[in-house]
């Protein structure tokens, strides 16, 4: 029960990698505030942890926005007391393309999704966090921008590494109030980002050193290390949890 009665905000948690991280949360004794854009699937997955005797609450919306932030954090105060930590995970890749064919909705609209979620997130909870005497915040980015440059994927790249300069930062300002900040870089993940073309995925499976993708399981864990008691001196770090994607050459 790596987190016994810890109260952690979950970001697209409706799918993928943040609705598995809301399910093994729950099931190591977390309470779970789940956020996303799909009602429907939030709903089910919020259904399918209460149904297990695991606690959650759920709210739609869309993490772009300031009033969502602060509404989820509220909802954690309201509905267990307080807040201990966030895992900040929604993002989209938006449409891929050059620099110079890409419309700048595109380009703003990825930033505000991926970026700009990040400092709304950690404006909105950081002072909850205080008020519990510290906690853990983690953000998805990814070796796309940090290890590798992929073409078509330059928004994507700028907003996901600019997580990882806001996190640095964040954990040196925030340390000594015993807020520890993080970021967590997957590899491929079997999601639905990742779509379903078995050709596609068997070109992928070759990046990585352990020449498969991850299921999304074994990047909520990671997440949960980061967020527990056992990453206590573990702070603004860039974690790569990507099978040997960046060291792999073949």
């Amino acid at each position: 029960m790596k987190l016994k009665d810890k109260t952690i905000i979950i970001t697209g948690a409706s799918s993928g990698i943040g609705a598995a991280a809301a399910v093994l949360f729950a099931s190591s004794g977390a309470n779970v505030v789940l956020g996303a854009r799909r009602e429907q699937l939030l709903n089910e997955i919020t259904g399918q942890i209460t149904q297990s005797s695991g606690n959650a609450v759920c709210l739609p919306g869309d993490v772009s926005e300031e009033a969502y932030a602060q509404a989820l954090v509220d909802l954690a105060e309201k509905s267990f007391g307080g807040l201990d930590g966030a895992f900040n995970n929604a993002g989209t890749s938006g449409v891929m393309g050059s620099i110079p064919d890409m419309e700048p909705n595109n380009w703003h609209h990825v930033m505000a999704v991926n970026l700009n979620s990040g400092f709304l997130a950690a404006k909105a909870q950081i002072p909850a966090l205080r008020k519990r005497g510290g906690g853990s915040i983690v953000f998805t980015s990814s070796f796309v921008g940090h290890t590798i440059g992929l073409p078509g994927m330059a928004a994507y790249a700028a907003a996901k590494a600019g997580l990882i300069g806001m996190t640095q930062v964040l954990a040196a300002e925030h340390g000594s109030e015993n807020i520890r900040v993080n970021t967590l870089l997957p590899g491929s993940t079997k999601t639905r980002m990742a779509g379903d073309d078995a050709d596609f995925h068997e070109v992928v499976r070759k990046f990585h050193a352990l020449k498969r993708m991850a299921e999304p399981s074994e990047i909520a864990a990671a997440v949960q290390f980061l967020l527990s008691e056992e990453a206590s001196f573990v702070t603004g770090s860039a974690m790569l949890v990507d099978g040997g994607n960046s060291i792999n050459k073949v």
